[in-house]
């Protein structure tokens, strides 16, 4: 007699086929041919056809961070090990003695090459030093983690408004740029990481503060999504990857920010994005919308394939569940291979980038985190 498994236990049958693929295939990439073993860092991309490294032409901080994140998170043989190695490099190869933080990227020899000063790169650091805290318990980890906080804190936050600038001169001057939502979605996420790993008080009351500078400068009223630059700006967007991201984000800390402001409003974004920025029918993500929910760009990358289902994840209701289910179903068919993922689909589902960066693992990571603990019971 055939028995029709669960919904639940199909759920989790393909979460751990998913798993499978990342420690298997995706992983490995970076400790073999995605690992410059000579540098001591990780390749920025590997081809899509044979996996060997694409010419270089930099490494960047940000990437480097992120492969420590992943490593910190690996309790496979070995790992502890490449994460050492990955946090040695992080703060060696990439920091500015001289004006202190860190270069935005090296070249293929090691030396400076985009001296300019980012948010992202710099939250990028606060989030993997938190991941590697945890793993290693190491006070250079604690060191670098308290260091990078107090200079975002002074250099990066603007004199007004609560917000920060996303990128500035090497010198920490002002560029004359404006903020823009990523780095500050990420530096969320890194100090939600740093106030889980340290508990201190302060990483709190700055996530509080961030929430309300977000909820002023960028959500529209209209819909509650985030736009990506301060509203009013010319040529705005919203993406709908960030929408899903955002709403994870601020679900994983309910002690923090239940029944905020700017959590009602991604609750909305959260059913506008699904509206007008998923094909249900592949369940595929549209890159970005316009502010009134038509299309501007239909392409599918990965990274917001991967936010959804962990939004979806930790949204965990019976609607969401059942989406959860048809994007298992359509994910791995379409965006994962034996030598690893697609970076970037069409909506008809041609690939439009074949390349491998280093920086999508991370992606993977988290998403595939929140789905093995959403249905962990």
């Amino acid at each position: 007699m055939n028995v029709t498994p669960s919904p639940a236990t199909e759920i989790a049958g393909s979460i751990a086929a998913l798993r499978t693929h990342y420690d298997a295939v995706i992983l490995p990439l970076w400790t073999g041919p995605g690992w410059n073993a000579a540098m001591r860092l990780p390749y920025e991309a590997l081809s899509g056809i044979d996996n060997g490294p694409l010419p270089v032409k930099r490494y960047r901080a940000m990437a480097c961070a992120r492969q420590l994140y992943i490593f910190s998170q690996c309790e496979g043989s070995g790992a502890a090990a490449h994460a050492a190695q990955l946090f040695e490099s992080l703060r060696t190869r990439f920091a500015d003695l001289a004006h202190g933080g860190f270069v935005y990227s090296i070249d293929a020899q090691g030396q400076p090459l985009d001296t300019a000063k980012d948010l992202y790169t710099h939250a990028f650091v606060v989030f993997a030093c938190a991941a590697y805290l945890k793993r290693s318990g190491l006070p250079q980890a604690r060191a670098l983690l308290d260091g990078t906080t107090r200079l975002i804190e002074q250099r990066f936050a603007a004199a007004s408004g609560g917000l920060y600038h996303a990128a500035l001169a090497q010198d920490f001057s002002a560029g004359g740029g404006t903020p823009l939502q990523n780095p500050i979605m990420h530096l969320t996420e890194a100090y939600l990481a740093a106030y889980e790993v340290t508990r201190e008080h302060a990483y709190a009351k700055r996530l509080e503060g961030i929430a309300s500078a977000v909820l002023a400068g960028f959500v529209d009223p209209a819909t509650g999504c985030i736009a990506e630059l301060p509203l009013g700006c010319d040529g705005n967007r919203i993406e709908p990857g960030h929408q899903f991201e955002w709403f994870s984000l601020l679900s994983t800390a309910p002690a923090l920010f239940d029944g905020s402001p700017l959590a009602q409003a991604l609750a909305r974004a959260f059913e506008f994005a699904l509206r007008h920025g998923v094909d249900t029918g592949t369940m595929g993500v549209a890159a970005a919308l316009n502010l009134d929910g038509s299309p501007r760009d239909p392409a599918q990358r990965i990274w917001a394939q991967t936010e959804f289902a962990r939004a979806l994840a930790v949204r965990g209701d019976g609607f969401a569940l059942a989406h959860l289910q048809a994007w298992l179903h359509a994910f791995p068919a379409r965006f994962l291979h034996a030598r690893g993922w697609h970076e970037c689909l069409s909506p008809a589902g041609a690939v439009a980038r074949g390349e491998l960066p280093s920086t999508t693992p991370y992606h993977l990571a988290t998403a595939y985190q929140a789905l093995a603990e959403a249905t962990a019971d």
